[in-house]
Protein backbone atom coordinates (compact mmCIF):
# COMPACT_ATOMS: atom_id res chain seq x y z
CA UNK A 1 0.00 0.00 0.00
CA UNK A 2 1.77 3.51 -1.28
CA UNK A 3 1.83 6.27 1.77
CA UNK A 4 -0.77 8.66 1.57
CA UNK A 5 -0.33 11.39 -1.21
CA UNK A 6 0.37 14.37 0.97
CA UNK A 7 -2.36 13.16 3.77
CA UNK A 8 -4.52 14.41 0.82
CA UNK A 9 -7.61 12.23 0.32
CA UNK A 10 -8.24 14.11 -3.08
CA UNK A 11 -5.22 13.14 -4.16
CA UNK A 12 -5.51 9.42 -3.16
CA UNK A 13 -8.76 9.18 -4.83
CA UNK A 14 -7.60 10.40 -8.19
CA UNK A 15 -4.90 8.16 -7.96
CA UNK A 16 -7.33 5.10 -7.09
CA UNK A 17 -9.67 6.76 -9.97
CA UNK A 18 -6.93 6.62 -12.84
CA UNK A 19 -5.38 3.34 -12.03
CA UNK A 20 -9.21 1.67 -11.83
CA UNK A 21 -9.71 3.37 -15.63
CA UNK A 22 -6.18 1.54 -16.80
CA UNK A 23 -7.32 -1.83 -15.23
CA UNK A 24 -9.86 -4.27 -16.34
CA UNK A 25 -12.45 -2.68 -14.38
CA UNK A 26 -15.64 -2.61 -16.68
CA UNK A 27 -17.39 0.99 -14.94
CA UNK A 28 -14.96 2.26 -12.91
CA UNK A 29 -17.02 5.07 -11.94
CA UNK A 30 -20.16 3.20 -10.71
CA UNK A 31 -20.78 4.42 -7.63
CA UNK A 32 -23.52 2.87 -5.29
CA UNK A 33 -25.36 6.09 -3.79
CA UNK A 34 -27.20 5.94 -0.89
CA UNK A 35 -30.57 8.23 0.71
CA UNK A 36 -32.81 8.10 3.25
CA UNK A 37 -36.02 8.60 2.20
CA UNK A 38 -39.20 10.34 4.24
CA UNK A 39 -39.76 7.22 6.54
CA UNK A 40 -36.42 6.82 7.49
CA UNK A 41 -35.21 4.09 5.56
CA UNK A 42 -32.19 4.09 3.70
CA UNK A 43 -32.08 3.51 0.12
CA UNK A 44 -29.59 2.73 -2.05
CA UNK A 45 -28.96 2.66 -5.99
CA UNK A 46 -26.02 2.35 -8.64
CA UNK A 47 -25.24 6.06 -10.39
CA UNK A 48 -22.21 6.95 -12.29
CA UNK A 49 -19.61 9.47 -10.89
CA UNK A 50 -19.37 12.54 -14.04
CA UNK A 51 -17.25 14.99 -12.56
CA UNK A 52 -14.81 15.19 -9.64
CA UNK A 53 -12.34 17.80 -7.81
CA UNK A 54 -12.27 19.55 -4.65
CA UNK A 55 -15.68 20.99 -4.97
CA UNK A 56 -17.34 17.50 -4.68
CA UNK A 57 -18.38 14.52 -6.57
CA UNK A 58 -21.38 15.03 -9.55
CA UNK A 59 -24.08 12.29 -10.88
CA UNK A 60 -27.25 13.12 -12.93
CA UNK A 61 -31.01 12.57 -12.31
CA UNK A 62 -34.04 13.45 -13.03
CA UNK A 63 -35.01 16.08 -10.32
CA UNK A 64 -38.99 14.40 -9.96
CA UNK A 65 -36.76 10.98 -9.44
CA UNK A 66 -36.61 8.96 -5.71
CA UNK A 67 -33.27 9.89 -5.42
CA UNK A 68 -33.55 14.01 -6.55
CA UNK A 69 -36.47 13.82 -3.72
CA UNK A 70 -34.48 12.29 -1.09
CA UNK A 71 -31.51 14.61 -1.15
CA UNK A 72 -33.65 17.84 -1.51
CA UNK A 73 -35.83 16.54 1.82
CA UNK A 74 -32.38 15.60 3.74
CA UNK A 75 -29.44 16.99 1.73
CA UNK A 76 -26.83 14.29 3.11
CA UNK A 77 -25.84 10.83 0.95
CA UNK A 78 -23.06 8.29 0.63
CA UNK A 79 -21.12 7.45 -1.65
CA UNK A 80 -19.30 4.02 -2.32
CA UNK A 81 -17.17 3.05 -5.27
CA UNK A 82 -15.87 -0.77 -5.58
CA UNK A 83 -12.93 -1.65 -7.70
CA UNK A 84 -13.35 -5.55 -7.27
CA UNK A 85 -10.27 -6.44 -9.52
CA UNK A 86 -7.98 -3.95 -7.53
CA UNK A 87 -8.90 -4.95 -4.38
CA UNK A 88 -10.30 -0.85 -3.61
CA UNK A 89 -13.00 0.19 -1.91
CA UNK A 90 -13.87 4.24 -1.23
CA UNK A 91 -16.55 5.28 0.93
CA UNK A 92 -17.66 9.18 0.96
CA UNK A 93 -20.06 10.77 3.54
CA UNK A 94 -21.22 14.20 2.97
CA UNK A 95 -23.61 17.05 2.28
CA UNK A 96 -25.10 17.53 -1.26
CA UNK A 97 -26.55 20.36 -3.38
CA UNK A 98 -28.45 20.84 -6.91
CA UNK A 99 -25.41 21.97 -9.14
CA UNK A 100 -26.30 25.36 -10.99
CA UNK A 101 -27.98 25.26 -14.44
CA UNK A 102 -24.90 26.29 -16.57
CA UNK A 103 -23.08 23.30 -15.71
CA UNK A 104 -26.08 20.79 -15.69
CA UNK A 105 -26.18 22.41 -19.34
CA UNK A 106 -22.56 22.05 -20.10
CA UNK A 107 -22.60 18.29 -19.38
CA UNK A 108 -26.25 17.31 -21.25
CA UNK A 109 -24.58 18.82 -24.06
CA UNK A 110 -22.28 16.20 -24.12
CA UNK A 111 -24.22 13.11 -23.43
CA UNK A 112 -25.23 10.76 -26.33
CA UNK A 113 -28.74 11.75 -28.32
CA UNK A 114 -30.63 8.88 -27.39
CA UNK A 115 -29.42 9.08 -23.71
CA UNK A 116 -30.74 12.93 -24.20
CA UNK A 117 -33.95 12.05 -25.62
CA UNK A 118 -34.48 9.24 -23.19
CA UNK A 119 -33.97 12.07 -20.36
CA UNK A 120 -37.44 13.94 -22.08
CA UNK A 121 -38.93 10.60 -22.40
CA UNK A 122 -38.44 8.76 -19.26
CA UNK A 123 -40.60 9.95 -15.65
CA UNK A 124 -37.84 8.38 -13.84
CA UNK A 125 -39.61 6.61 -10.61
CA UNK A 126 -43.02 7.02 -11.43
CA UNK A 127 -45.20 3.84 -12.68
CA UNK A 128 -45.04 2.60 -15.85
CA UNK A 129 -48.19 0.30 -17.52
CA UNK A 130 -45.64 -0.93 -20.21
CA UNK A 131 -42.87 -0.80 -21.87
CA UNK A 132 -45.12 0.21 -25.18
CA UNK A 133 -46.13 3.98 -23.28
CA UNK A 134 -42.19 4.14 -23.01
CA UNK A 135 -41.31 3.38 -26.50
CA UNK A 136 -44.28 6.11 -27.53
CA UNK A 137 -42.86 8.77 -25.64
CA UNK A 138 -39.64 8.46 -26.95
CA UNK A 139 -41.05 8.97 -30.58
CA UNK A 140 -42.69 11.65 -29.38
CA UNK A 141 -39.66 13.42 -28.21
CA UNK A 142 -37.77 12.34 -31.51
CA UNK A 143 -40.11 13.90 -33.00
CA UNK A 144 -40.14 17.29 -31.37
CA UNK A 145 -36.59 17.73 -31.46
CA UNK A 146 -36.51 16.87 -35.40
CA UNK A 147 -33.37 18.41 -36.89
CA UNK A 148 -32.22 20.46 -34.36
CA UNK A 149 -30.27 20.25 -30.48
CA UNK A 150 -32.14 18.47 -27.81
CA UNK A 151 -31.83 20.91 -24.95
CA UNK A 152 -31.79 19.83 -21.08
CA UNK A 153 -35.19 19.76 -19.52
CA UNK A 154 -35.99 21.96 -16.81
CA UNK A 155 -36.62 18.76 -14.46
CA UNK A 156 -32.99 17.61 -15.07
CA UNK A 157 -29.97 18.01 -13.26
CA UNK A 158 -26.36 16.61 -11.02
CA UNK A 159 -26.23 16.95 -7.53
CA UNK A 160 -23.06 17.77 -6.12
CA UNK A 161 -22.07 15.81 -3.14
CA UNK A 162 -19.23 17.92 -0.53
CA UNK A 163 -17.44 15.41 0.89
CA UNK A 164 -16.75 15.28 5.00
CA UNK A 165 -15.54 11.68 5.46
CA UNK A 166 -13.61 10.07 3.11
CA UNK A 167 -12.89 5.80 3.68
CA UNK A 168 -10.32 4.28 1.85
CA UNK A 169 -9.89 0.64 2.06
CA UNK A 170 -7.10 -1.92 0.69
CA UNK A 171 -7.96 -6.24 0.23
CA UNK A 172 -4.84 -7.62 1.97
CA UNK A 173 -4.51 -11.58 2.75
CA UNK A 174 -6.46 -13.16 5.46
CA UNK A 175 -9.51 -10.37 5.74
CA UNK A 176 -6.57 -8.16 7.75
CA UNK A 177 -7.28 -5.36 5.57
CA UNK A 178 -6.19 -1.63 5.26
CA UNK A 179 -8.15 0.96 6.19
CA UNK A 180 -7.76 4.92 6.31
CA UNK A 181 -10.63 7.29 7.41
CA UNK A 182 -9.91 10.97 6.37
CA UNK A 183 -12.20 13.52 8.70
CA UNK A 184 -12.69 17.00 7.34
CA UNK A 185 -11.75 19.76 9.58
CA UNK A 186 -11.09 23.35 10.42
CA UNK A 187 -14.02 24.20 7.73
CA UNK A 188 -12.85 22.12 5.16
CA UNK A 189 -9.50 23.36 5.49
CA UNK A 190 -7.47 20.66 6.76
CA UNK A 191 -7.90 16.46 6.99
CA UNK A 192 -7.07 14.08 9.49
CA UNK A 193 -6.00 10.74 8.81
CA UNK A 194 -6.82 7.53 11.43
CA UNK A 195 -5.69 4.29 10.18
CA UNK A 196 -8.32 1.91 11.33
CA UNK A 197 -8.58 -1.84 12.21
CA UNK A 198 -9.51 -4.02 9.64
Amino acid sequence: MPELPQSDPFAWFRQWMDQAHRSCEPEPTAMALSTVGPRGQPTVRIVLLKAFDRKGFVFYTNLKSAKARHLRARPRAGLCLLWKSMGRQIRIDGVTHQIDDAEADAYFATRPRGSQIGAWASRQSAPLDDRSTLEERVEKVKQRFAGQAVPRPSFWSGFRLVPEVFEFWQLCPDRLHDRWRFECTANGERWECQRLYP
